[in-house]
Formats: C-alpha cells, sequence, structure tokens
C-alpha cells in the first residue's frame, strides 16, 4: 500500500510540474504574437481492483492543449484581408484627394488663371505685354497638367513596386506555411500529439499572409493545412507550393500584373481574381480610380487643346495672318498585344500590323481606353469602360471621336491593340506658340448665320475652318436651305464639294458634290474644310448663311471673346465645360475617399471586435495565470508531502519487519 501511495504521489508530482511549466510557458508569451494559451489535461489514472473495490492509482497527462477556435480564426483572417484591402486603397485615394483639391497647386486655379489672361487680352488685344502674359498663363496652364499626370505617374510605379513587394510576401509566406505542414505532419505522425507552437506559428503566418491577399485556409489529415488565395488559388497544398508572380502586361509593359504559376503554366489573373489584402486593395485602385482619374485628366488636356486650336485658327494674328495651333496635343496611345502574330508566331507574319489613332472629334471623346480585335473577318472595337462593341469589315473605323486605322503591315486572326486615348495627353501637353504676335485674337475667319426671316427654330453654330481651309478659303458666301418636302434636305453647298454628316453617335455619311443633303439634327456638316452644326427644328425655306470673314484692326477681339467663350461652353461629352468637368472629377475623387474613410473605420471596428473575440478565447489573462501558478504550486508541495507520507510508511513497515 505504502507503494501505491508512493505512486499516486509521484504522478501528482509529475502533473504539478507539467502545469508549473505550462503556466510558465503562457506568462513567458504572453506577448508572443499569434500565440494561443495552452492548457493541461489531466485524467484519472486506471484504477486497481483490490476485491474490496478499486483503488486510485493517481493521475496522469493526457495532453496539453492549446485554446483554439478555427471559426473565430477564419473570420480573423477575412476580416483581416478585407481591412487591409480597404485601408490600402484608401491611402493611395487619400493621397490624389490632397493633390488635385489643392487650392493652389491644383489644376483648377491654373485653369482660372488662364482664361483670365484671356479675358485680359480681349480687351486689349494690340498690347504686346498682355500678349506675353496670356503665354505665360498658357504655359503655366499647360506645365501644371504635365505636373498632375507625372504624379499620378509616380503614383502608378508606386503600386508596381507595392505589388511586387506584397506578391513576394505572399510566397514568402506560402514557403514557410507548407514547412511548417512538414514539420507538423511528422511530428502528429511519430506519436500523434500536436506540437501547439508549431500551429500557433502557422497560423500567424496565415494571419499575416491574409494582410497580403484574401485567404482560405482548409485543414487535412494529420495537422496539415491547404491555403488558397483570392478566388481559390492554391498557394499551399501540404508541402507543396504554387508562386505568384508579377508580368508586365501584354499589351501595356509599364504596367505590372499578377500572375498564378502552376508547373510550367503562367496565368495572368484580372482584378476580380484577386480581392483582399493588399493586392487586392492595390489592384481595384488601379483599376477602378487611378486609370479613370488619369483618362479624365487626360481627356480635358485633349479636348481643352484641340478646342482652342480649331477655334484659334479662325482668328487672326496681330500681323493678319491666320492662327495656328494654341497647344500641342499628343497623338492617343496605340499598344500592340505583345502576343499579336509575328516572325516567331504560328502561324508566322513576317510583316506584323501596326496601328494608329487620332482624335478627330474631341467633343466626342471619352475616358475609356479601347480594345480593338481582328477575328479574321471583321475589326471588333470595344470600349472597356462598358465593354460596348463595334464591328467594322475595314478601317479606317471612327468611334468615339477616334478614327482608328491600320498604318501599315497585315493582320492576321486575333491581333488585338489596346488604343488609350487620354492616359498620357496631359504627360506632353504644351503650348506650341513662343511669338505673342502669333496669338489670333482678331476677327474671324468664317461666320455663320440664320436668316433674319426664318421661321422655324434651328439654328447654326460658328464655322470651324479646318487646316485645309486656309489653303483655299472660300471667295462669296453660300446659302443653305432647308427642304422639307424633298423630304428633309439642305442645298446650297458649293457646288464643286463633296459634304459629309457626322451624326452624334459617330455615324458618317458622305453626299457627293451637288446632291441634296439629308438633315440630321445636331449633325457636324464637313465640306471645303468647313465644319459647322444646324440643330434644332427648321421649317421649309430656312436659310443659314456662310461668309468669309475678316479682321478690322488690331484693336479687333472677335476670335479673343469666342476663345474666352470656350470656358463656360459644352465642350466636353455629357455637356460640361472644362471647369465642369474637373469639378466632377475632384467631387468624385473627394466622395470616393470618404466612402473609403468610413468603410475602413467600420472595417478596422469589425477586425479589432473579431481580434478581442480571439483573445478572449486564447489570449494569456495574466492574472489567470497567476492563480494557476499558486494552484499548481499547492499541488506540487501537497504531492511532496503525499511522498514523504509514503516514505514513512515504509519505514515504520520496515521496523515491524526486524
Amino acid at each position: 500500500m505504502a507503494s501505491n501511495i508512493l505512486n499516486i504521489g509521484k504522478s501528482a508530482l509529475a502533473a504539478a510540474q507539467v502545469g508549473i511549466s505550462t503556466t510558465g510557458h503562457n506568462i513567458a508569451n504572453a506577448s508572443t504574437p499569434g500565440y494561443s494559451r495552452q492548457v493541461v489535461v489531466q485524467a484519472a489514472a486506471q484504477s486497481q481492483n483490490f476485491g474490496y473495490g478499486y483503488v486510485g492509482q493517481g493521475t496522469e497527462v493526457a495532453s496539453v492543449t492549446r485554446i483554439f477556435n478555427d471559426i473565430l480564426a477564419a473570420q480573423a483572417v477575412r476580416s483581416q484581408a478585407n481591412s487591409s484591402s480597404v485601408d490600402t486603397y484608401r491611402a493611395q485615394m487619400t493621397t490624389i484627394d490632397d493633390m488635385l483639391s489643392n487650392a493652389t497647386a491644383g489644376l483648377n486655379p491654373a485653369m482660372s488663371e488662364f482664361f483670365g489672361a484671356i479675358q485680359d487680352l480681349s480687351a486689349n488685344p494690340s498690347d504686346l505685354a498682355t500678349r506675353q502674359s496670356m503665354l505665360s498663363y498658357a504655359q503655366s496652364l499647360a506645365s501644371r497638367f504635365q505636373t498632375t499626370n507625372n504624379r499620378l505617374n509616380e503614383v502608378r510605379e508606386s503600386v508596381n513596386s507595392q505589388i511586387t513587394s506584397s506578391v513576394s510576401l505572399v510566397n514568402t509566406y506560402a514557403k514557410q506555411i507548407a514547412g511548417l505542414n512538414d514539420v507538423i505532419e511528422k511530428a502528429v505522425s511519430a506519436n500523434g500529439n500536436i506540437p501547439n507552437d508549431l500551429m500557433d506559428q502557422r497560423d500567424q503566418l496565415v494571419l499575416e499572409l491574409s494582410k497580403q491577399i484574401k485567404t482560405t485556409v482548409v485543414s487535412q489529415g494529420q495537422g496539415g493545412y491547404n491555403v488558397y488565395v483570392g478566388n481559390g488559388l492554391p498557394v499551399v497544398v501540404g508541402k507543396e507550393t504554387f508562386n505568384l508572380l508579377t508580368t508586365p502586361s501584354p499589351t501595356d509593359p509599364s504596367r505590372l500584373e499578377v500572375a498564378y504559376q502552376s508547373n510550367d503554366k503562367v496565368t495572368v489573373l484580372g482584378v476580380n481574381s484577386l480581392p483582399g489584402g493588399v493586392v487586392g486593395g492595390l489592384l481595384q485602385f488601379r483599376s477602378e480610380s487611378l486609370d479613370s482619374i488619369q483618362n479624365q485628366i487626360g481627356q480635358i488636356a485633349a479636348v481643352l487643346g484641340e478646342t482652342f486650336n480649331s477655334q484659334h485658327a479662325q482668328g487672326f494674328d496681330l500681323d493678319g495672318n491666320l492662327g495656328t495651333a494654341l497647344f500641342s496635343v499628343p497623338e492617343p496611345l496605340v499598344n500592340a498585344n505583345a502576343f499579336n502574330s509575328g516572325p516567331s508566331t504560328t502561324p508566322a507574319n513576317a510583316n506584323p500590323a501596326e496601328v494608329a489613332a487620332k482624335i478627330v472629334n474631341a467633343k466626342a471623346l471619352t475616358t475609356s481606353d479601347y480594345k480593338l480585335q481582328y477575328d479574321g473577318t471583321n475589326y471588333n472595337i470595344t470600349r472597356l469602360s462598358d465593354n460596348t462593341t463595334q464591328s467594322f469589315s475595314s478601317l479606317p473605323a471612327s468611334v468615339d471621336g477616334l478614327t482608328i486605322s491600320q498604318t501599315s503591315g497585315t493582320m492576321l486572326a486575333g491581333d488585338n491593340f489596346l488604343i488609350k486615348p487620354t492616359q498620357n495627353a496631359a504627360t506632353k501637353f504644351q503650348v506650341a506658340i513662343t511669338d505673342a504676335r502669333k496669338l489670333a485674337v482678331g476677327g474671324s475667319v468664317l461666320t455663320g448665320s440664320a436668316n433674319v426671316a426664318n421661321t422655324g427654330a434651328a439654328s447654326i453654330s460658328s464655322p470651324i475652318a479646318s487646316s485645309t481651309y486656309s489653303s483655299s478659303p472660300i471667295a462669296a458666301p453660300f446659302n443653305i436651305t432647308y427642304n422639307a418636302g424633298a423630304p428633309n434636305t439642305l442645298t446650297g453647298f458649293i457646288a464643286t464639294e463633296p459634304v459629309t454628316v457626322t451624326s452624334t453617335n459617330g455615324t458618317t455619311t458622305t453626299y457627293a458634290a451637288g446632291a441634296p443633303v439629308t438633315f440630321v439634327n445636331g449633325a457636324t456638316i464637313s465640306t471645303a474644310g468647313i465644319s459647322f452644326v444646324i440643330s434644332g427644328a427648321p421649317n421649309n425655306g430656312d436659310q443659314f448663311t456662310i461668309a468669309p470673314g475678316s479682321v478690322t484692326g488690331p484693336s479687333d477681339n472677335t476670335n479673343g471673346l469666342l476663345l474666352g467663350g470656350l470656358q463656360n461652353a459644352d465642350t466636353i461629352t455629357g455637356n460640361k465645360s472644362y471647369s465642369d468637368a474637373f469639378g466632377q472629377m475632384v467631387n468624385g475623387v473627394g466622395n470616393k475617399t470618404r466612402e473609403l474613410n468610413i468603410l475602413s473605420i467600420s472595417e478596422a471596428q469589425v477586425l479589432e471586435q473579431i481580434t478581442a473575440a480571439v483573445q478572449a478565447e486564447s489570449g494569456v489573462n495574466l492574472d489567470e495565470e497567476a492563480t494557476n501558478l499558486i494552484r499548481y504550486q499547492q499541488a506540487y508541495q501537497a504531492a511532496g508531502k503525499m511522498m514523504q507520507i509514503a516514505s514513512q510508511l515504509f519505514d515504520v513497515l520496515l521496523q515491524l519487519g526486524t
């Protein structure tokens, strides 16, 4: 019996030692990230039958278990991915919001000063100092466009850099998780016990991984994890890992895309495939906001430049010469897909096609990019902002104020091109005139007027002369007559010149010289290097006159007033002025930034609540551990006392034996 008591005391002593060690381990790791509180699970040792009944044989340590809730942990991983994504998006938008809304360094002050200088010049068109001042403000506006777009390009480069860094972290975490999978599975297979600290380290790595990208964990047998990122892409399967990588976009080498590598296959992933985390936030910011903002600024620059150039060409400079381009606006950017047919592809193409785009109607220009794809029969042009596709049997083709043409080479089925009409327009926006005398603020090359005897409700816009007009101007006025019974046709154009009508949706119809022209309300009519718009509802016999203009002298400010009037004219798609378009863009950026600020606070609160719930269950409470330490200390002392009593009983038995 004494031996039995000794063994019981010994088991109690051993259990108390494990309890003290485990409690001490908890206390030591109270501040360790990802550490889960561990507890000793004891069980009664198998009792022994002595005939008169079963007598207990002490205790045994069944396991040392970590307190871990799989459901709460999964919620924390999801919440961390959402919070990181929103925070990343918000930080990028805040940078742009601060830049665009700056009251002194933004675009709006530069535009206001530029139009103010035009008004000053209109009031004093013959003064060289005022002319030079206007040129200076034009240069300041161009510089502001360039600076703004350059800063957005820096943001774009920063996005590339951050994506590269985050993808590298994803791969690093994946390798570490796979390594821990291997060690944990071997440990479980060897003795059936769970290595708690290794499990904590792996779960902490999963949480860190979720900061970079949406993460999903599926537990496997023997303690293994399979880890999926984004919308179900496996990056860890047992001990095997699959990498994410960055690769230049096939249609834009300056734009890094995220790809997934499985064996020898590399698949470029879209923004919808990689939600959550820093990667998801960056991709979403670039796709939803950065591209749009940069295109909108480019649209304002392109439309301002084209409309000013067009109007400036309608006046006369200080020396009586026709006006030239006031601004230099770059042509749209066209990038061939890197996988287009070429000499090394199948089928081989020794002379790959080249495509160019040109802005022909700035007012119809949108903020969208476009994709041109040849299917072997038709040329399909897709507006990427809403995926609207138009098919053409041949090129050139006109879409949204653009003319897209093939300049050389042979296009094969599957070839495609990315067309960016506005993204880089602001970068190379420059003033094309250096001599202040060349500012054409006087007179008007052409005039357009409705006959005072007209009975209808139609009007004619100021005629615009193109570059071809200056070489062969009209010698005398001509009258255009509306004929309701023809039906609905216009006649009276120059007998030797064809007429082209371009409707507001981009449809173009060309009429032979001398042929009646079908009237289309609001359409642009072009003939002999002249373009104008007749809009409204004319009555039969109503007439509209186009006449050559003139300049009356150095003090003539006719064209200067028209240039100044462009400030509030509806020149941008959607019937917006330059200031309206910029203000709407800044307002949109501000609203999006505020939305993200609110969402960021909300997601942070959700994450905080889930983290608190995890800590309440799995975290170390030092007060509780101090209590446990005292409890195990007392158990240890009691077990020692029991063994002392057992020793004394042995002594009594030995004395009785002698």
